[in-house]
């Protein structure tokens, strides 16, 4: 494993090993190969870039773009300018967009060719923007990111940076219908990277790293980040396509991966699966959903390495508990668990009233410890109401066992989980409330065999409109991510409500969960 106390901040990621190992590949994305010594000193330029544009210390660096090695250079350029990098969800609507750009208050964005397009119809909505760069050149306006990078001078800024400064802002869907920024600051990661490096995301000079989620969720970031700041090598894959990771896989070499649920299931559902050559994995770390045991044990007979479970959140910096490889025996029963609490990280059970309850006893889980967030951005009331005592609110209901392994039972707050995505049925009623055929709506997530929940709407119709499930949803696309979307649409006479008006959701969702083990997929 290696020493992380030699990190002092997130900025000395690329200053260690720029000098313990300058001519090591650090990053490899579609054959482009990065050395430690380019991505220390590609890092300072633009640091010095940010500063340039009158960055002060704090100031939200916008991102949108699909994975790729110039994603890590800003990142890290970015902590060094001891700037906050706030990631966008590429998948979002333009007025999604515009919200999270507006509630962070960004003056400078990144964005990757993909959504030039979509920024252009997003700028008029974001009057703080004052600088766009275009990560992938040409655009007639913008300027191009590598000639832009290549203008500063390398010299490092050396800027102090505290355990309590903001390095990374995410957003997380909304309870309310909007989004909030997750706050993860420098000793939030010096602890995610103690924590993970514990238990089996400890890699090496000689690993190979899968970088493939998402740079705008924590595990995308987190990942990317474990494998640079141990001084490994890490492959980048810009889109998660099935058929490229089982090339990527033998050609590059692979030795270690996180995947979600889903994409391990397109992998078994991929034509060549058998034929690949899976002997120089060593383990692949999965998450953000809830597995099948079935998908999970055929997993483990094609791909013949270790499974690492990790359960966690955006507040938690992607920590909480871990599901070790030999739990992953069939014969120990520890298959529905997602693990044993995380070194360094606390977790309990408690009722309604904050007690904590035994072994066997379902409540809410609840996490502490050094990784959790410092808040909400600008929303004390919520961070208030998530974090009591220092104890996070996961929204989750679970219990452990009598080994101490935690179960995930149900949710008690509304989230749906679909693909790894979380999706508050808040946004998706939001954003069908307008139709002119809809009196009432409510959204719940239904079992789903490949995407483990899918969203569903039922939709009240006004006394003599009429609508198909087609326009509800096409009405919807207006507003809000295709990944958000209702897959289907039911109508129904009038909701079910208690007697101050809430949704019972729990007796919408009954006839559709009806013989499962559990409440989520």
């Amino acid at each position: 494993m290696f020493d992380f106390s030699r990190i002092q901040s997130v900025a000395d990621v690329t200053r260690i090993h720029a000098q313990d190992r300058p001519d090591a590949v650090a990053l490899d994305y579609n054959d482009r190969l990065t050395t430690f010594r380019e991505l220390d000193e590609r890092a300072s330029r633009v640091a010095q870039g940010l500063i340039g544009f009158g960055q002060k210390p704090d100031a939200r660096i916008g991102h949108i773009g699909k994975n790729n090695d110039l994603y890590f250079e800003m990142l890290l350029g970015a902590f060094k300018a001891r700037a906050v990098v706030v990631g966008v969800n590429w998948r979002l609507a333009v007025p999604e967009i515009a919200y999270v750009l507006n509630d962070a208050g960004c003056e400078v964005l990144f964005v990757g060719k993909d959504f030039y397009a979509t920024i252009e119809k997003t700028l008029p909505h974001c009057p703080r923007l004052k600088y766009v760069v275009a990560m992938d050149g040409g655009h007639p306006e913008w300027p191009s990111y590598e000639a832009w990078r290549d203008q500063q001078p390398a010299t490092d800024p050396m800027l102090p940076i505290g355990p309590d400064d903001d390095v990374i802002q995410l957003y997380t869907s909304g309870t309310t219908g909007h989004p909030k920024g997750v706050q993860l600051t420098n000793a939030n990661y010096l602890a995610i990277f103690q924590c993970l490096g514990a238990v089996g995301l400890g890699y090496t000079p000689e690993d190979t790293v899968l970088v493939a989620m998402p740079v705008f969720h924590v595990a995308g970031v987190n990942l990317g980040l474990m494998s640079i700041s141990q001084g490994s090598r890490g492959v980048i894959l810009g889109d998660v396509d099935p058929t490229e990771i089982l090339r990527l896989i033998e050609a590059k070499g692979i030795t270690q991966a996180f995947l979600v649920p889903a994409v391990i299931l397109f992998l078994l559902q991929h034509p060549r699966a058998a034929e690949v050559d899976f002997s120089r994995l060593k383990s692949i770390a999965y998450g953000a959903s809830p597995i099948s045991d079935d998908v999970l044990l055929r997993a483990q007979k094609l791909m013949g390495c270790n499974f690492i479970q990790l359960y966690g959140l955006t507040e938690t910096t992607g920590g909480g508990t871990h599901l070790p490889p030999e739990a992953h025996d069939p014969a120990k029963g520890k298959l529905r668990s997602c693990g044993l609490p995380l070194p360094g990280c606390e977790i309990r059970v408690v009722d309604g009233e904050g007690n904590a309850l035994p072994s066997g006893e379902v409540g809410e889980i609840q996490i502490r410890g050094a990784h959790i967030m410092k808040g909400y951005w600008a929303k004390p009331d919520a961070t208030a109401k998530s974090i009591q005592d220092e104890w996070f609110a996961s929204g989750d209901a679970g219990f452990f066992d009598a080994d101490g392994y935690l179960y995930i039972h149900d949710r008690v707050k509304d989230m749906i989980v679909s693909g790894g995505e979380n999706i508050y049925p808040a946004e998706v009623e939001n954003a069908i409330f307008g139709h002119p055929a809809v009196a009432d709506v409510a959204v719940i997530g239904v079992p789903d065999e490949r995407w483990g929940e899918a969203v569903k709407a039922i939709v009240v119709a006004k006394p003599g409109a009429d609508a198909t499930p087609a326009e509800i949803i096409a009405y919807a696309r207006e507003r809000i991510a295709g990944y958000k979307l209702p897959k289907t649409v039911d109508f129904i006479a009038a909701l079910p409500r208690n007697p101050s008006g809430k949704i019972l959701r729990r007796e919408l969702r009954e006839p559709y969960w009806a013989g499962q083990t559990r409440r989520v997929n």
